[in-house]
């Protein structure tokens, strides 16, 4: 970053290459000159526009007003190109007139006559001299760091009123902070400061500013303080400030408002600083019901006490004793040591609490994480990463567990037990068939205490029906309370350790950590065979078509063959084809088609039996799946038993007479333990491969392919979402890569080749053609993860089918971003984030896209093509909230088709139009860069999904402050106002971070930690 007195410089030659009596003020217009003539004009890079106007209105030659800049152009440069000294006509101190009245300028400062007129509309600066400032950008980032710091680090300090000062207001202020609530976005508010020195020897008022500027707010004073022309202050004197408050829009505003006083007037004396916020809130009055239901208040985990229990053993559901599948392969405990939870709390640290036992092994636990993984440490390194998500996922499941909770008995089985349990049916918390709950009479305390085991046997919407012993159910009475305790499923864990336990005694390293020196005979491209394909579109996508050629053909064996699938490029549409043509072509092949979730599974199994008869085929589902949520043509080619109305586990030898299997990767677990042979299945496919820990996509792999001759295809997108874990470790140290992406990331064999800048066409590729979006909608994504390389096949009418939307900033241009100052808020005990202000935006454009029946555009649109997606649960609620409390939307026909759910909601889904809500904003616009919390928006992979879900129409509504700290958001914002697709809160109105920067740099706003506490008053409470 340019030092101040280079921007000066800089400056001052701008002026006079523009000519005396310039009359242009437009900053738009000027900044287009600078940049376009000016800057670069020498072949020397000058400073940037925005560095050279703040230098210029700091030093008086030049004011800003709104958008208008008025130069001072009677400044000349010097021969040689030397620093000018206009400012500095006398080098002794001045001392300011009594009650206000100027005298000369500050060393360093312009006259009064020249100085900007007033700090409240204009970039003030502090009264520190330039050469304050150090010479280097990074001595200036270290000074605004240092600024930042202390105001987050010492709020106390800088809120107090010190050295006499007190400042108060005739709103009320509590901890240094005003609010102002309104529903109104018509008319100005108004905030009176009032300033008094009680102080005994003068002090001198000599700045007051915002630490970020923003448009709708002002700032009024009598007499125009500035460091040029300061306010004295005697004992009793008093002073006002006011701010002006006009809201552009519903939202939070939040201001921070810095007053800088002096004991003498001097550029060099230590100023005296007193701060104080304002958060103007603009509610509408949806947003002021969809407010906090209750105080947030972080969850706290009750202290565990030591008590004497016994179980009463429940009653499980009979899908769990009508197995036919025998288990030839045992699965183990894999039960985590017990050092290890010690370790894992305090995160790995060498404290002197640890015991014994624990400090010895930590050294050995940090190598083996540290470690690159190899084939020779792989399955302890993966053992101990899956230890760390389950000592996680067991802190996790308690934060469910629910006090003094009523039970019912159920109407039509009276040894079943109802129990409400609010958000089960989105898996929060995770409660499938044949889980089991703990649950206890409440405030029973006589040892040893009964805890009762409630097997699972149905979930029905937000409660769950639970078979207990017979002593509980019998006679039971409806007035009892009960504690329940939720329990974690380790079943998926288990099979991802026995996974990585065999893939080290089968041998998959040249699977899993392929070299490209296997059947080299299978890699000679001549050998591609010609197909007939099932799909004809297939054979007129080039890529496609090469996959399946590759597929069939093994041309990748032992090494994994990937299909890399972009957003909206067929990839699932792929695999099906290579599957059936490997059906037809082989009579000898076995086929395991697999995916990480049940819904992923269904749609690969739907697409295969449209050409593969149910004699082949066959859908292998979990006995814990509801079959009520399989579609019935699935249930026809499934393991479904109607008389127990659940899905039974059939013998070994009845799965290995089909010729393909579906199932989730999990679920595959239960073949090798069936003790299917190894080598029965010569193909392998794993869809969304991208979604799974590599722990979990090898319980399909490890015990059933044989690497010699087994076909391994992984399909999927590293650049969308990984693995959802929970354990911050074990994200740390890998877990959170899948195979998929492990591979693309650190094997050559998948990566591009440096010449020819295309992947190996034996091993992997890359799909291109997207046959979902509009290409304004794909232009981002496509740009930042895809090299630009997608090309738009989708299909025209229905891609431009919004361009012409009445509602659109830009005609032509089908995304919008919608500016929103909001305010993130939390409630309750919910750690999820919501805002009010953008579910009201949302809920307008919503009433747009679906108007009432007979109303001008309807029948455009239905409500099962638009989908809403937010990165936080809480917010998803509030948006669903909004469409039933909205009296013209929750009329309307079929609207509960509309989908509102997570970005992993919709992974693999795509709608017409998507709307997003980015929910995160800010409450204090003084801290930057890292202080910037952004959750989950700082995840590429998360924008990436949301972004390219659309067909036709994106609108993202988001904080463009916030979001613009994130080069991700800031490259699709700056698009957006490229193509004029911005509206709603623009970032013009907010003070461009290169001012802020200058202006924090030359604040001296370093706090006193040993000042007297007689030298500091707390702000008061009321007016």
């Amino acid at each position: 970053m340019p030092n101040l007195k280079s921007c000066f410089d800089s400056g001052l030659k701008f002026i006079d290459f523009l000519g005396e009596g310039t009359s242009e003020t437009d900053k738009d217009k000027l900044k287009e000159v600078y940049d376009k003539k000016f800057r670069y004009r020498n072949g020397i890079k000058e400073p940037s526009f925005s560095n050279v106007i703040f230098a210029l209105t700091t030093f008086g030659r030049a004011y800003r007003k709104g958008k208008k800049i008025y130069l001072n152009t009677k400044v000349h440069i010097c021969s040689g190109d030397q620093w000018s000294k206009p400012l500095q006509k006398n080098k002794s101190a001045a001392q300011p007139v009594p009650n206000g009245g100027s005298s000369d300028s500050f060393p360093g400062m312009a006259s009064p006559a020249s100085a900007v007129p007033s700090a409240g509309t204009t970039t003030s600066t502090s009264s520190a001299s330039m050469s304050a400032l150090e010479p280097s950008s990074k001595a200036v980032k270290k000074r605004v760091k240092a600024v930042i710091r202390g105001l987050r680090d010492n709020r106390k300090y800088f809120i107090a009123n010190k050295e006499g000062i007190v400042i108060t207001s005739d709103h009320e202020i509590n901890n240094g902070k005003i609010k102002i609530t309104t529903q109104s976005i018509q008319m100005t508010y108004v905030v009176k400061f009032f300033i008094q020195s009680n102080a005994t020897d003068p002090v001198h008022f000599t700045l007051y500013t915002f630490l970020c500027r923003m448009c709708c707010f002002s700032l009024e004073d009598e007499k125009k303080v500035t460091p040029a022309s300061p306010y004295l202050l005697n004992q009793g004197d008093r002073y006002e400030v006011e701010v002006h408050f006009r809201p552009p829009s519903f939202g939070s505003f939040p201001a921070t408002l810095a007053f800088e006083f002096r004991q003498c007037p001097r550029a060099n004396t230590k100023p005296i600083y007193v701060v104080r916020d304002i958060e103007a809130m603009v509610r509408s009055p949806l947003g002021q019901m969809l407010g906090p239901e209750a105080p947030y208040k972080p969850y706290q985990a009750p202290v565990p006490r030591a008590v004497h229990t016994i179980v009463e053993e429940g009653e499980p559901p009979e899908s769990c004793a009508a197995q036919q599948m025998k288990v030839a392969v045992k699965l183990g405990p894999y039960k985590y040591p017990a050092y290890l939870k010690e370790l894992a709390t305090g995160r790995l640290d060498d404290t002197k609490i640890l015991s014994p036992t624990a400090k010895q092994n930590l050294h050995l636990v940090k190598a083996l994480l540290e470690s690159p993984l190899t084939m020779e440490n792989y399955t302890r390194h993966f053992q101990l990463l899956l230890h760390l998500e389950e000592l996680q996922m067991e802190v996790n499941i308690k934060k469910y567990n629910l006090q003094n909770q009523p039970m019912t008995q159920d109407r039509t089985n009276k040894r079943l037990l109802v129990l409400q349990v609010k958000g089960v049916a989105e898996n929060r918390p995770s409660v499938l068939r044949g889980d089991h709950l703990l649950v206890s009479k409440a405030g029973d305390k006589s040892e040893p205490i009964t805890l009762y085991k409630g097997y699972v046997h149905k979930v029905e919407m937000e409660q769950v029906k639970l078979g207990f012993s017979k002593k509980l159910w019998q006679g039971f009475k409806g007035n009892i309370k009960f504690d329940v305790e939720f329990t974690l499923n380790r079943f998926p864990l288990r099979q991802q350790h026995r996974a990585v336990n065999l893939a080290g005694q089968h041998k998959l390293g040249l699977v899993l950590f392929p070299s490209g020196l296997g059947n080299m005979e299978n890699q000679e491209e001549a050998n591609l065979p010609k197909l007939s394909l099932y799909d004809k579109d297939l054979a007129k996508n080039r890529e496609q078509y090469a996959a399946v050629q590759c597929i069939v053909s093994g041309a990748s064996r032992p090494a994994p063959y990937v299909v890399f699938g972009p957003p909206g490029t067929g990839k699932t549409v792929t695999i099906v084809e290579a599957i059936k043509q490997v059906w037809k072509l082989n009579p000898q092949a076995c086929v395991l088609a697999c995916a990480p979730s049940n819904s992923a599974s269904d749609h690969l199994c739907e697409c295969v039996q449209k050409h593969i008869d149910s004699k082949s085929m066959f859908r292998l589902y979990a006995p814990s799946r509801d079959p009520q949520s399989v579609q019935t043509a699935l249930l026809d080619c499934s393991n479904y038993d109607a008389g127990l109305d659940c899905f039974v586990l059939p013998s070994t030898e009845t799965l290995m007479e089909y010729k393909v299997i579906v199932s989730t990767v999990v679920t595959a677990g239960r073949l090798v333990s069936g003790g299917i042979p190894t080598g029965h299945f010569t193909h392998i496919f794993v869809d969304e491969a991208g979604h799974a820990m590599e722990p979990e996509c090898l319980i399909a792999i490890a015990g059933l392919l044989q690497p010699g001759t087994g076909q391994l295809v992984l399909a999927g997108d590293p650049k969308q979402l990984g693995p959802v874990l929970q354990s911050p470790l074990a994200m740390q140290h890998g877990l959170g890569l899948s195979l998929l992406e492990r591979l693309m990331q650190y094997n050559p064999l998948y990566q591009k080749a440096e010449q020819s800048g295309k992947f190996d066409s034996r091993f992997v590729t890359k799909l291109l053609q997207n046959y979902r979006s509009h290409p304004d909608i794909l232009h981002i994504p496509n740009e930042l993860f895809y090299d630009s390389e997608l090309q738009v096949f989708a299909d025209r009418k229905l891609r431009e089918s919004c361009c012409q939307w009445e509602h659109l900033p830009q005609q032509g241009f089908p995304v919008i971003f919608h500016g929103v100052m909001g305010k993130d808020e939390r409630e309750a005990n919910s750690p999820s984030f919501f805002n009010t202000a953008e579910v009201h935006e949302l809920i307008e454009y919503l009433k747009k896209l679906l108007p009432p029946a007979g109303e001008r555009g309807s029948g455009i649109l239905s409500p099962s093509e638009i989908g809403i997606i937010s990165p936080y649960r809480k917010q998803v609620e509030k948006i669903r909230k909004a469409i039933k409390f909205v009296k013209e939307l929750n009329q309307l026909k079929n609207i509960q088709h509309l989908t509102v759910g997570s970005v992993e909601e919709f992974q693999g889904q795509e709608r017409k139009v998507i709307m997003v809500s980015t929910v995160r904003s800010s409450a204090t616009y003084v801290k930057m860069d890292q202080d910037f919390n952004l959750g989950f928006l700082t995840n590429k992979k998360r924008f990436n999904v949301a972004m390219t879900r659309a067909k036709a129409l994106l609108i993202v509504v988001g904080n463009p402050v916030i979001l613009c700290k994130d080069p991700t958001w800031k490259r699709f914002i700056h698009y957006c106002k490229e193509r004029r697709g911005c509206t709603g809160f623009d970032l013009a109105e907010v003070e461009e971070e290169d001012d802020v920067l200058m202006r924090l740099a030359t604040l001296s706003m370093q706090p006193e930690p040993e000042v007297a506490e007689s030298r500091m008053e707390e702000p008061p409470s009321v007016p």
